[in-house]
């Protein structure tokens, strides 16, 4: 198993490039399997969860290159044959729950295992399974796979509100809609930069969508769609992770360049709280410039949907709170449980508490390294920014999690002057005060 290991206490220094959207990728290729031909995606980015989800797809049929030097993807659906997505892999991400509306888009039908992914929270598929029942999908479980059919080979379409807006299925219901035989609405839809990106690329594709980064989509039906080539956005978590990154391990004065990057992605709510801390940056159409400041104010946030504050970026922020002075909290209304790297970072010296879905950050806290265990895949980032700033080593373990939705993050860090790399461990071997001598 592979661990980073930090020597903290090194300034980040030059450019960070930001790689494409895992959360947009994905979409992408399982719209693909919609169109009979061979789609072209650029700006794919080279993770665990991407090869997995190629694996998804190659199951169901498709023929699936993926040159990851050059970060493009071709996925040839024109044989699909197998309308499939087995525990074997869906279990390894979430995501891969896809496979149900882009089946039952392409075939009228689809047996998908239930998902798996990160270790926290109840994160359940009902809006997803309901959503596709109010299209007109017959659903029935068996043995831990859902099992869809559209009547005739095609859905009816219809009316669903998400209760909460949900980004998973607003993609699953608008991939299971493109190709119905009627008018499709989804009502709260989700209208996250992953989402709007998406939708246009089914809408290029042929789909005809209406209502696109609205809160009410409406889809009618086509008979099929047409293969395209697509470039995938950039990772606006990927982004705000790094201006995090920047203003507490920047020098003051020293301007830090993200590159590759849409700061218009992050929200106008990230961006507001980040300026709040004090931190100078300057946003371009494709990058961003941070300056860290001599003190960072400490700033409280409150999770919501795009255009709020993201989840994603809550465990960053904390690893912030610790070196501002003064209290703050972190109040996260998407999930009410997603504090496992709070317990770690305790570890490392941060006075922190847990109430609900709040958390009490004590700043200015001097951090100090420790052997600290990755539980999910922001949850171990945020391990990675505190080990920068940590007096001496931090060892973040299972950096699998990490590799998920990461690429290559530790030569990223290398390159910008942080003392950090990569090595094999034994998760089972036995301490060296448990030896004999």
């Amino acid at each position: 198993m592979d661990k980073l290991v930090i020597e903290g206490g090194r300034p980040l220094r030059g450019t960070l490039t930001v790689s494409g959207s895992k959360n947009t990728a994905l979409p992408l290729m399982a719209a693909a399997l919609l169109a009979d031909g061979t789609t072209t995606i650029d700006n794919v980015p080279n993770l665990r969860d991407v090869n997995t989800f190629s694996d998804v797809l190659r199951v169901s049929g498709a023929e699936v290159e993926f040159d990851a030097d050059a970060h493009v993807m071709t996925i040839d659906a024109s044989t699909i044959d197998t309308p499939v997505a087995p525990y074997e892999l869906v279990k390894k991400m979430r995501a891969s729950f896809y496979m149900l509306g882009a089946l039952l888009g392409r075939c009228g039908k689809g047996r998908v295992s239930l998902p798996g992914g990160c270790a926290w929270g109840p994160r359940p598929v009902n809006l997803h399974l309901e959503g596709m029942r109010a299209f007109g999908a017959e659903i029935e479980l068996d043995e831990g796979y859902v099992v869809a059919h559209a009547p005739g080979g095609r859905l009816p379409g219809g009316t669903f509100t998400l209760e909460p807006s949900s980004v998973g299925a607003t993609i699953n219901l608008a991939l299971a809609a493109s190709t119905a035989q009627g008018t499709s609405r989804i009502e709260n839809a989700a209208i996250e930069p992953d989402v709007v990106v998406f939708l246009e690329a089914l809408q290029r594709m042929g789909a005809q969508i209406d209502g696109i980064g609205t809160r009410t989509v409406e889809i009618e039906g086509v008979d099929g769609l047409q293969p395209i080539a697509v470039t995938n956005c950039p990772d606006r978590i990927e982004l705000g992770t790094f201006m995090i990154a920047a203003a507490i391990a920047g020098e003051p004065n020293d301007t830090i360049r993200i590159e590759n990057a849409n700061p218009d992605h992050l929200g106008r709510a990230f961006l507001d709280k980040f300026a709040a801390t004090g931190t100078h940056f300057v946003t371009g159409a494709d990058h961003v410039e941070v300056s860290a400041p001599d003190v960072l104010e400490p700033v409280s946030i409150e999770t919501a949907v795009f255009p709020g504050f993201p989840t994603d970026l809550q465990a960053q922020w904390s690893v912030l709170l610790s070196q501002s002075p003064g209290a703050a909290t972190i109040t996260d209304t998407i999930y009410d449980d997603r504090f496992s790297h709070i317990p770690e970072l305790a570890r490392m010296g941060l006075q922190a508490s847990v109430d609900g879905n709040t958390v009490t950050v004590e700043g200015h806290t001097h951090l100090k390294g420790a052997t600290v265990m990755s539980t999910d895949l922001r949850a171990s980032v945020s391990l990675v920014l505190a080990g920068m700033v940590a007096e001496g080593q931090t060892d973040v373990l299972r950096v699998y999690h990490l590799d998920r939705g990461y690429e290559r993050l530790e030569v990223k860090l290398q390159n910008a002057g942080i003392q950090i790399h990569r090595e094999q461990y034994d998760e089972f071997a036995t301490p060296d005060v448990l030896k004999d001598d």
